[in-house]
């Protein structure tokens, strides 16, 4: 179905199914011909001599005469099947099931396990981009693609998870809305927030009001993160944190109260918004959170359009969240955060990867909803001067303490609105003004001496290129660009976002064939972590180092010795990280990593993306140091970066970049016009709750459930009253934090889930018997040997249902749903990837380490959800379909029943056997519902309904063993040893680093911290 709700035949399917019922019809005649099935009465075409096989396989003759009735006869018999394969790929060409996903999601006994396709399906073009990413971070290390790639892909994957996780949390996944108080909209007092026995942040008292935004600032690691995260409850009910003191948000406890169920009253925006996006719509996704809790249709398209129009996104209303930039990314999270009208809008590093022009329509936008529309604003910021015209107050973080802070840039005088000489319109205007004088000249940058450039000669380049053009999709992304750099040197490309500069920095990496470029440069590319592959600062060094040997290039110190230098670490602080995962060091730290990893190459230039991104001041140091010190040693160093003032900081010359030009003529900041800043839509009824007056200040509100006819759904149900939730402390465990399971995944609504055990068991038991219905026929009466196969066919979706349905009960975690979607994703993706390679199955590797890190229940869902998925992005749904998803379910289920206590390669070799074992009892199951279909009558391995047990079983051995046990199942077990040694302690180990925390986390003793006066 289309948007519209129109029919469209997609080709797709269908030809997928024609194919496959072509390939049925030839099979059923080879095994005919095979099995002494194809001689008859009419005119002999092939003389082949019978062969009868040898006890206990005597009943079994090969081969025999081959007759032209006989194959007719074999056609006519595989034609009823061949009809039934078209018949579900035309449903398939006709029928969208991914729109059925979006709808299940929503309402209904299924919504989990549709929610988890759901993302899925959104996960797939980002995970798409996520391999070109990975596998051109490995070409700029000099690797080829290999197994070892899926590891920074799952990792980059398991990101997006949490953030999804996080995502579906705040907009208030199996939640109950509960009501609030508009003043103050937070109070805290006293408090401390903390993880495990560590305290992260100590906050004496932070009182906010509607109407203001407010500025934090402090260092990377401060607690900037955290403040804000424990505001939207995730510290101590998602993060697996804890906090002590009163921390109240809209007159709701914090520690009672989870984010799914104050999602109406609190929006927030995490860092790297786009990653926690949840639909593949730019409207679907602002929606969400309606969508979430049931209401109608009609009013999510009002409310999503009130919201674009106010925020001035109405342009994007309709795109693809895939083709956002991260300026624009950041506007659709800020107007997702904002569809529900809350009372508190809490954004973390909103300016973060932004250039000049989308910094100020974000800060325009706050601006708007603080002080236009009355909601309390509070920013998380390391660019805090970009608010200095619009902050009302401003608090930083020294310490592991909150405290006032002194506003920085020209600061508001007033809360009056009359008294806004320094609005943000206004400053604007300044720096129009400042920007119409003619620009200063550059001073030139200094010299530098290296180490080894003395007998050099002054015209050497280290890096040159020229009239570089680069189209990337047909798009010119690069036009014409110049560049040259002597050893030695340092050069900042400095431009707008779009302006081709990453894309020209792969290029002078990774030349096209009709580019020169003049030296050997390498990239330490914007997502560094990219280039990490081992799970320890150790094996990355290590390989890095044997790399280097392997390309016959010798250098003076190791990767580690280097990495230390780079850091300024002494033997201590150096073996105190080797055992460390990469990930887990600190930013500066991991792109000082990056960096010591491609200088093992001993390059003449080193080129660095956005090196500054997302850094406080001390890891921007530990970075400038790096960077000083591959020149100091003679290579040339080229930065593509929006943060001149860190440009400077180095002595770089700058080269400016715009539309695809460098060098460029200087550049003036593109302002957006102040239309765009200064008109808000003349409507009574905004996207958020308006002041009454332009000059008053905001009225608090206190917020009440809407009129039913907003909040119902189509059936017309209201959400039940949130007190009564409370007060049971239904959900909650005794110290007011989420119940949680023995794998430590938030469980809600564990009362729907009676008799799920006994319905799932029941399940299983009717698919095993759908599997096995050629020997359970046996059992029966031989009248009813006719109905048996129909009935199996019939039983097997129906016990798939069940077993979902029973699964879906017992969990209602936004982080098991998003962990489950964007694992499925992977295992579509190398299902899809396998498809036509006989045997070569990826996904079982991935089956196995997902059901041994998060367990038997996760494990079955995942098998389940991959077929599920896969089946839909190619149209492959047929009768078979429940019957793969049992398979690939029991698989991932089998590996989370393993011992749990065994470690290390004892574990990968446990996992190894499991595997091997898996992959062929998968190929018997899928076998033997099939083999009777397969072969037809007629042959000398058919199925005989009332012969022995022996005969049938030994004629299906004997199928399976020609058909598939000698060659799919054992090439499938092969990838799936391979797999699991080459990759599979870091996968592991990624599964395991991004499982949430089994139990409460240890809150220890914290002396109450005394109250500033």
């Amino acid at each position: 179905m289309t948007r519209a709700g129109r029919l469209r035949l997609r080709p797709g399917p269908l030809r997928t199914a024609a194919g496959l019922a072509a390939f049925f019809v030839a099979a059923r005649v080879v095994y005919r011909v095979l099995f002494h099935g194809a001689d008859g009465s009419g005119p002999v075409l092939l003389p082949l001599a019978a062969l009868r096989l040898p006890a206990p396989f005597s009943w079994v003759t090969l081969l025999g005469p081959v007759t032209l009735d006989g194959l007719w006869d074999a056609v006519l018999s595989a034609l009823p099947i061949a009809a039934v394969i078209l018949l579900f790929g035309l449903l398939n060409a006709v029928f969208d099931i991914s729109r059925v996903f979006g709808r299940l999601a929503r309402r209904g006994p299924l919504r989990g396990i549709a929610r988890a396709v759901a993302v899925a399906w959104s996960t797939l073009p980002s995970l798409g981009q996520a391999v070109r990413t990975v596998h051109t971070a490995q070409r700029l290390r000099g690797e080829k693609a290999g197994p070892r790639m899926l590891v920074p892909v799952l990792e980059r994957t398991l990101e997006r998870a949490a953030a999804v996780a996080n995502g579906l949390e705040l907009r208030g996944f199996g939640g109950v809305a509960a009501d609030g108080e508009c003043d103050p909209p937070v109070s805290v007092r006293d408090a401390v927030f903390g993880f495990g026995g560590s305290v992260v942040l100590a906050v004496d008292h932070l009182a906010l009001r509607t109407g203001m935004l407010t500025v934090v600032t402090g260092p990377t690691g401060s607690g900037k993160s955290t403040l804000l995260r424990g505001l939207a409850g995730l510290v101590d009910h998602v993060d697996g944190g804890w906090s002590t003191g009163a921390v109240e948000v809209a007159g709701l406890d914090r520690r009672r109260i989870p984010p799914r169920d104050s999602s109406r009253l609190v929006g927030v925006v995490l860092q790297n918004p786009r990653e926690a996006f949840c639909s593949e719509f730019v409207r679907d996704e602002i929606g969400l959170s309606l969508q979430l809790r049931g209401v109608a249709s009609a009013i999510v398209a009002a409310r999503v359009d009130e919201v674009v129009e106010r925020l001035t996104i109405a342009h994007l209303r309709d795109r693809s969240v895939h083709t956002l930039s991260a300026g624009e990314a950041t506007m659709v999270a800020i107007a997702a955060a904002v569809v529900e009208r809350p009372i508190l809008l809490l954004i973390d590093e909103p300016l973060a990867d932004l250039d000049a022009h989308a910094r100020v329509r974000v800060v325009a936008a706050l601006d708007r909803l603080a002080h236009d529309a009355g909601l309390c604003v509070l920013v998380a910021e390391h660019r805090a001067a970009a608010f200095g015209e619009v902050a009302d107050e401003w608090w930083e973080i020294d310490g592991s303490s909150l405290r006032s802070a002194a506003p920085q840039g020209a600061s508001r005088p007033s809360s009056d609105s009359s008294a806004r000489s320094y609005s943000l319109t206004a400053g604007l205007r300044e720096r129009r003004a400042e920007r119409a004088q003619p620009p200063m000249p550059p001073e030139p940058a200094p010299q530098r001496r290296t180490e080894d450039a003395a007998g050099s000669r002054p015209g050497d380049a280290a890096l040159a290129a020229s009239h570089v053009r680069i189209a990337v999709g047909g798009v010119i992304a690069v036009a014409d660009a110049s560049l040259s750099l002597g050893r030695g040197e340092i050069a900042a490309l400095i431009g707008p976002n779009g302006a081709g500069k990453s894309t020209l920095l792969t290029a002078l990496a990774l030349p096209p064939r009709d580019l020169e470029v003049v030296g050997s440069p390498v990239l330490v590319p914007d997502a560094s972590d990219n280039l990490f592959t081992c799970d320890t600062v150790a094996a990355e060094c290590t390989r890095a180092d044997r790399s280097a040997r392997r390309t016959g290039l010798r250098s003076a110190s190791t990767t580690a010795a280097r990495f230390a230098a780079l850091l300024g670490l002494d033997a201590a602080g150096l073996a105190e990280r080797m055992p460390r995962h990469p990930r887990d060091l600190s930013l500066g730290e991991r792109r000082c990593l990056a960096i010591a990893l491609q200088l093992a190459r001993s390059p003449e230039a080193l080129m660095i993306d956005e090196p500054t991104r997302g850094l406080d001041a001390r890891a921007r140091g530990q970075v400038r140091a790096a960077l000083r010190h591959a020149a100091d040693r003679g290579a040339a160093v080229l930065m593509a970066t929006h943060d001149a003032d860190f440009a400077e900081d180095l002595g770089a010359r700058v080269l400016r970049m715009r539309d695809g030009v460098a060098p460029a003529p200087d550049l003036a900041l593109q302002l957006p016009d102040e239309s765009c800043i200064d008109a808000a839509p003349a409507s009574s009824s905004s996207s958020v709750q308006s002041t009454a007056s332009a000059s008053a200040p905001p009225t608090p509100i206190r917020r009440e459930h809407s009129h039913p006819s907003e909040e119902s759904g189509l059936d017309g149900g209201v959400s039940p009253s949130p007190s009564r939730r409370n007060d049971a402390g239904a959900g909650l465990g005794p110290s007011g934090r989420p119940a949680r399971n023995a794998r430590g995944w938030h469980v809600v609504g564990r009362r729907a889930a009676v008799g799920g055990p006994l319905s799932l068991l029941a399940a299983n038991i009717v698919a095993l018997a759908a599997f096995t219905w050629p020997f359970v026929a046996a059992a029966l009466p031989t009248q009813a040997n006719t109905a048996v196969p129909w009935v199996a066919l019939a039983l097997a979706p129906v016990a798939v249902l069940v077993a979902i349905a029973a699964l879906d009960q017992t969990v209602r975690s936004a982080h098991f749903i998003a962990y489950l979607g964007v694992l499925a994703a992977i295992g579509t993706a190398l299902r899809i990837a396998s498809t036509g390679v006989g045997g070569v199955e990826a996904v079982f590797i991935l089956l196995v380490l997902a059901g041994r890190a998060f367990g038997a229940r996760f494990g079955m869902l995942l098998g389940v959800s991959t077929i599920l998925l896969s089946s839909t992005v190619f149209g492959g749904f047929g009768p078979w379909t429940p019957f793969q998803m049992f398979a690939c379910g029991w698989v991932g289920a089998g590996a989370g029943l393993l011992p749990r206590r065994v470690r290390g390669w004892a574990e990968i070799a446990m996992l190894c056997v499991y595997g091997a074992a898996a992959s062929y009892v998968f190929g018997l199951l899928l076998n033997l519902w099939f083999w009777p279909f397969a072969i037809g009558g007629g042959t000398a391995i058919s199925y005989v309904p009332g012969a022995p047990i022996t005969q049938n079983l030994g004629s299906f051995l004997l199928y399976s063993l020609v058909t598939s046990t000698a060659g799919w199942d054992t090439l499938r077990a092969a990838t799936t040893i391979i797999g699991l040694v080459l990759i599979g302690r870091p996968v592991l180990a990624a599964l395991r680093r991004a499982k949430p925390v089994v139990a409460d986390s240890v809150m220890p003793q914290v002396p109450t911290p005394a109250i500033r006066k």
